[in-house]
C-alpha cells in the first residue's frame, strides 16, 4: 500500500507524483457492485465517466467523514502537551522531567504505530478501521478524565495513559492511506490536502479549547477531567458517521513490494533525517509549547478571558500548520531543495535569537520568535515533501534501465508514507532534548545551541546533496 501525506490546504501539486505512467483510461462505464458491509467491488476513480457521475460524490463523503476523525486523532494525540501544564493547579506535584515524559511519550507511541496502521487499511477496509480507529480513542480520553482527578495517581499510571494517546497518531497514516484510494491522481493533492489539514490543525485546537473548558465557572479548582471527556460526544460522532456514511473499497491493496524497495534507497534515509528536522521540529515544538510557556513565563501561561482561560501557546502550532502549503508552492517555483535550505536556515537563526533573548526575559519577544520557527518548519514541511517525489523521480532515471518508470513511483509513494512514520518521532526527541538541556544545566540554552547545530548540518545536507545537481540525481537540481 502507498500513501502520499500532504500539505495543509488544497490544492497541493507538490504531494502527487507526476506522470503515474498508467495506461490512459477510457472513457467507458464503470458499474460498482455493492456488498453488506458498504464493500465496494470495481472503483475506478481514474475513468472520467465514472468520476463525473458517481465516483466524486462517494469520495468527497468518505473524505469529509475522515476529515473529522483524524482531526479528532491530532487533539487525542497532543492533548497531554495542554493538561501537563494544568497539572500542578489541580494538586499534582510531578517533576519537570516527569512532565516532559508525559508530553513526549505520546508522540513516540504515535509514530510507531504509523508503520502497522499504515496497512490497516487494507486488511480491514477503510470505512471499518476509521470505525475501530475513532473507537479506539475512547480508551486514552475516558483514562485521562478519570486519572486526572485524583493527584495520587502514581507517575506510571498516569504515563501509561498518555502513552494510550498515541493511538490518535497512528490515525494519520491510515486515514491518509484510505484516502489515496478513493480519488484519481490529478486530485489526489487537493483531497489529502484537506485530510491532513483536519489533522495539523486539531493540536492547536486542542491546546486552545482544553483551558477555557477546564476552568469555565470553576470556582477554586481545575474541572481537569473534562480535558478528555469533552471530547467523547465528538469521538462517537466520527464512529457513527464512518459506520453510517463510509465505504470500505475492495481494490484497497497494500504494497509491500514497493514498500521493501523503498527501504533499500538510501535518499529514503537521507530524506527521513531532514523530516525530523522539519516536520519533527514542528510537531515537538507544538507538543511542548505550553510547558515552554509556563517555565519562562509562568505569568503569562494563561489569560483570563471572561469565566475562563485562554493559552496562546495554540498559536504555535496553528502558524504551523498554515504555513506549510507554502513550503509546496514555493518549492514550485524556486525547488524543493532551496526552500528547504532557507527553511534550515531561519530554524538556526530562529534558535540563535532565542538564545539571545531569553536572558531579556520578554514574553512577546520570546513568542515572535517562536511564531518564524514555527513558520519556517511549516514551510519547511512543504519543501522536504516536495522532495520525495522528485528524488526518487530522478533515482529512477538514472536505473532506468534496471528498473520501469512505473516502479519508481509507487517506491516513492511508500517512501512519502515511511518517511512521514519517521518524522514524528521528532516529537519525542525534541522534548527529551530540553528535557536533557533542564536537568543537566537548569535551562533551555544548551538545548537551543543543539538545535541550531543540527539544523546547520541539515542545511549543508540538502545544499550538498540536493540543491546542486549530481550524477546520482540525472544531475538535475531537487
Amino acid at each position: 500500500m502507498t500513501i502520499t501525506p500532504a500539505t495543509s490546504s488544497p490544492p497541493q501539486p507538490d504531494l502527487e507524483l507526476a506522470d503515474s505512467g498508467a495506461p490512459a483510461r477510457t472513457a467507458s462505464a464503470v458499474h460498482l457492485t455493492r456488498r453488506p458491509g458498504r464493500w465496494i467491488d470495481g472503483w475506478d476513480a481514474e475513468n472520467p465517466t465514472f468520476w463525473a457521475a458517481e465516483g466524486r460524490s462517494i469520495a468527497r463523503r468518505n473524505l469529509g467523514w475522515s476529515i473529522f476523525a483524524e482531526f479528532l486523532g491530532f487533539i487525542v494525540w497532543q492533548l497531554w502537551s495542554i493538561v501537563v501544564v494544568m497539572l500542578p493547579a489541580a494538586g499534582f506535584s510531578f517533576s519537570s522531567s516527569e512532565a516532559f515524559w508525559l508530553i513526549s511519550l505520546p508522540s513516540l507511541v504515535g509514530a510507531t504505530l504509523r508503520f502497522p496502521y499504515t496497512f490497516m487499511v487494507a486488511k480491514f477496509g477503510g470505512r471499518n478501521w476509521t470505525i475501530i480507529s475513532a473507537a479506539l480513542l475512547l480508551v486514552p480520553t475516558t483514562l485521562l478524565g478519570i486519572v486526572v482527578t485524583n493527584p495520587s495517581t502514581p507517575f506510571g499510571v498516569m504515563l501509561l495513559v498518555a502513552a494510550l494517546a498515541g493511538v490518535g497518531g497512528g490515525n494519520f497514516a491510515s486515514s491518509m492511506a484510505n484516502i489515496t484510494y478513493f480519488f484519481p491522481q490529478r486530485e489526489k493533492g487537493w483531497a489529502l490536502g484537506l485530510n491532513a489539514a483536519g489533522g495539523n490543525i486539531g493540536t492547536s485546537i486542542a491546546q486552545l479549547l482544553v483551558p477555557i473548558a477546564v476552568t469555565f465557572g470553576a470556582a477554586a479548582t481545575l474541572n481537569l477531567a473534562l480535558a478528555g471527556w469533552m471530547w467523547i460526544p465528538l469521538i462517537l460522532l466520527a464512529a457513527w458517521g464512518a459506520w453510517r456514511y463510509m465505504d470500505n473499497l475492495s481494490s484497497a491493496k497494500a504494497d509491500f513490494a514497493a514498500s521493501a524497495a523503498a527501504l533499500r534507497e538510501p535518499h529514503l534515509w537521507l530524506l527521513s533525517v531532514l523530516y525530523i528536522g522539519t516536520f519533527g521540529s514542528f510537531i515537538g515544538f507544538a507538543s511542548v509549547f505550553p510547558k515552554l510557556i509556563a517555565d519562562q513565563f509562568p505569568e503569562f501561561s494563561t489569560f483570563q478571558v471572561g469565566q475562563a482561560s485562554l493559552s496562546l501557546a495554540f498559536i504555535g502550532a496553528l502558524v504551523g500548520s498554515l504555513a506549510r502549503p507554502y513550503g509546496g508552492r514555493l518549492s514550485d517555483r524556486f525547488g524543493g531543495a532551496r526552500v528547504t535550505v532557507a527553511a534550515f536556515a531561519v530554524m538556526a537563526l530562529g534558535a540563535l535569537a532565542l538564545i539571545g533573548l531569553l536572558p531579556l526575559g520578554s514574553f512577546w519577544l520570546f513568542l515572535a520568535c517562536f511564531v518564524v520557527i514555527f513558520a519556517a518548519t511549516g514551510i519547511g514541511n512543504g519543501s522536504t515533501y516536495r522532495m520525495i517525489p522528485m528524488v526518487f523521480a530522478a533515482r529512477g532515471r538514472v536505473k532506468a534501465d534496471a528498473a520501469p518508470a512505473v516502479a519508481s513511483q509507487r517506491q516513492a509513494a511508500a517512501a512519502l508514507g515511511l518517511i512521514s512514520a519517521i518524522g514524528a518521532y521528532g516529537g519525542f526527541l525534541v522534548p527529551q532534548l530540553l528535557n536533557a538541556s533542564q536537568s543537566a544545566t537548569g535551562g533551555y540554552t544548551a538545548a537551543f545551541w543543539a538545535f541550531a547545530a543540527a539544523y546547520a548540518v541539515l542545511l549543508a545536507i540538502t545544499l550538498f546533496v540536493y540543491a546542486i545537481p549530481r550524477k546520482a540525481l540525472a544531475r538535475e537540481r531537487i
